[in-house]
């Protein structure tokens, strides 16, 4: 089945880090951008991160910038997600998605119809 895997979440203490993990089953991300999402509790889901196809044009939330790094594998045909200094605002589901049309997608909006879409990872920060 095509489809795009997360794993990676879990509960870390405040100013603790995590890497998440969003491997593509099925296909190739050589010609797929991918964003990062995160919806937590009574929330809006929110863009948090993207990386383009080409694995080198990024872009973050500015909750997120200066903590958070995306980064594309290809030999493992997997996109990361390195979250350091976690905060407790940061507890939510993480989900990633993958769309091949880099342009649309790079403003990461949480509404636009994705080719793939993941399950989610929960993030718990909490001491």
């Amino acid at each position: 089945q095509v489809r795009v895997v997360e794993s990676g979440g879990g509960l870390v203490e405040p100013g603790g880090s995590l890497r998440l993990s969003c491997a593509a089953i099925g296909f190739t991300l050589d010609y797929y951008a991918v964003v990062w999402f995160r919806q937590a509790p009574g929330r809006e889901r929110e863009g948090v991160s993207y990386i383009a196809s080409n694995g080198w044009e990024t872009n973050y939330a500015d909750s997120v910038k200066g903590r958070f790094t995306i980064s594309k594998d290809r030999a493992k045909n997997t996109v990361y997600l390195q979250m350091n200094s976690l905060k407790p605002e940061d507890t939510a589901i993480y989900y990633c998605a993958a769309d091949s049309k880099d342009w649309m997608i790079s403003n990461m909006s949480p509404t636009y119809d994705y080719d793939y879409r993941g399950q989610g990872t929960q993030v718990t920060v909490s001491s």
